[in-house]
């Protein structure tokens, strides 16, 4: 369905700060608004979501090669538990922290604290092709629960899934104007920018992030940052050969494998490599070709060729660079310091990489700047000590990518990965800015006064008997004393 193209849709004219901006006063009606009635906005959209779901499937079904039932479980019911999450959480990790006596510097006495999370204000969502309505949409709810306005720039083709959750949400009781939808264009981001924005969140490859990171430094803007992946998996002694080898398929097959934490690169144990070796080209060899963009297929393709004339072995031939689709190329005898293991793709291309034990597996996976997500294979035991010394935003334990979908779970990247998390708890607090808030009670001000000859030696002595050691605290008290008497003499 092109939805551009749909005359029921709404006409798409490009975007600018003064048609779509929301007036000053409903974001601040907005922010202020008792939590509870901004989550019964959401509370609506969830049920609305429920009731007319096919919607959804309809405004995705542009997606390349994607199934109906992919859309529902990887896309729409995601999104329901998200906001399902919010109802239940939001309240209480967006209240204020009072920070009680415990801890207080005996000095700071009469002062009590808090810390309160406010919103940002205006929060541009750049979302992607891959997961257009789950990425973007969890983002959305998430920085309207913490009362800021909310832009989205649509990846292109992707506008559909956007424009309905924009009616849903006015229909449920979002006052209008605290959602819009940008055109397409990359263009839009940059003016989005220009025109001011108080932050910036944005699902995509690193070159991207790379470019709107300098743009946004210019204007001292904050953001969050979900970038690309090439996505380890580790395959311990002892693990279930035929288990890995599905899960495998499940995450070449899942999405045509254009998920940012599909497996791309698998460490196995040298004694496993043989038959682990067939049994992952047995279950790709089931797996139909995925559409892959000719620009991706072109580099892979190139990086694919450097790696078999350095010595990969490829277990079906490479794809025609002129194809429609592509089948799962796997390759066998792969080494880390290979460019396809340290470069992102977003095409069903795994890579098979034997090591002695999981010391070399480790230092080989470092090779990589990406470090988004991986997995581990095997005993329980020995992957969670594995997964503690594995540089990546998410582990997943005798699993693949359907773990993260936990709306408890905070998702985001490290290195060229991105930085800052979305979802799960961390990810609504990363929609807010911090405020301390200090309250001194009763009417001591000794700050206030001038310095007086002592008050050096009381503060060293106080300094002493607070923090030194059983040597250094012996004969504090008895000089904090001695200073305090000679304070009151003077």
């Amino acid at each position: 369905m092109d939805h551009n193209n749909n005359p029921t849709s709404p006409v798409v004219i490009p975007w600018s700060y003064e048609v779509f901006a929301p007036q000053p006063e409903v974001c601040a009606a907005w922010s202020a608004a008792d939590i509870s009635s901004r989550l019964s906005v959401i509370r609506g959209l969830r049920r609305r979501i429920a009731a007319n779901a096919e919607d959804f499937v309809q405004a995705l079904a542009t997606r390349p090669g994607r199934k109906a039932v992919e859309s529902v479980s990887a896309e729409i019911l995601p999104l329901a538990e998200a906001c399902r999450f919010l109802e239940r959480e939001a309240a209480r990790l967006l209240a204020p922290q009072r920070l009680g006596r415990r801890g207080r510097p005996v000095w700071l006495f009469g002062v009590e604290a808090e810390v309160r999370r406010e919103p940002f204000g205006t929060v541009l969502i750049v979302g992607p092709s891959n997961y257009p309505l789950l990425l973007p949409g969890v983002q959305a709810v998430q920085a309207l629960a913490a009362g800021n306005a909310v832009l989205v720039k649509p990846a292109p083709g992707c506008r559909a899934p956007m424009d309905l959750l924009a009616g849903w949400l006015e229909e449920c009781g979002l006052p209008h104007g605290l959602f819009r939808v940008l055109d397409e264009s990359a263009e839009a981001v940059g003016r989005a920018i220009e025109a001011g924005i108080d932050k910036l969140v944005l699902t995509g490859s690193a070159g991207t992030g790379r470019a709107v990171a300098e743009r946004l430094a210019r204007h001292l803007v904050p953001s969050t940052m979900e970038l690309s992946g090439n996505d380890a998996v580790f395959v311990l002694p002892g693990a279930d050969v035929e288990g890995v080898a599905r899960a495998l398929s499940f995450g070449l097959r899942l999405n045509g494998s254009a998920t940012c934490i599909a497996p791309r690169r698998v460490f196995v144990p040298l004694e496993l490599a043989a038959g682990f070796e067939k049994a992952v080209e047995r279950h790709a060899a089931s797996i139909p070709p995925a559409p892959v963009p000719a620009q991706t297929m072109r580099r892979l393709l190139a990086l694919a060729r450097d790696a078999v004339a350095d010595g990969a072995r490829p277990l079906s031939g490479l794809p025609e660079e002129n194809g429609t689709g592509m089948a799962p190329l796997v390759l066998a005898d792969a080494r880390p310091d290979m460019a396809l293991l340290r470069e992102e793709l977003f095409a069903p291309v795994l890579s098979l990489v034997p090591v002695r034990d999981m010391e070399e597996a480790l230092a080989g996976a470092a090779l990589s700047p990406y470090a988004l997500g991986a997995s581990v294979f095997g005993p329980v035991a020995e992957a969670r000590a594995l997964a503690r010394r594995i540089d990546a935003g998410t582990v997943t334990i005798n699993d693949l990518i359907v773990p993260t979908a936990d709306p408890r779970l905070p998702f985001g990247g490290r290195h060229a990965s991105g930085w800052g998390v979305t979802r799960g708890a961390e990810g609504l607090l990363e929609m807010t800015q911090v405020k301390a808030v200090c309250v001194r009670t009763g009417r001591q001000r000794p700050h206030f006064d001038p310095p007086r000859d002592g008050d050096e030696a009381l503060m060293l002595a106080a300094l002493r008997l607070l923090h030194g050691g059983p040597g250094t605290r012996a004969g504090a008290m008895r000089r904090l004393v001695q200073a305090v008497r000679g304070r009151l003499k003077s």
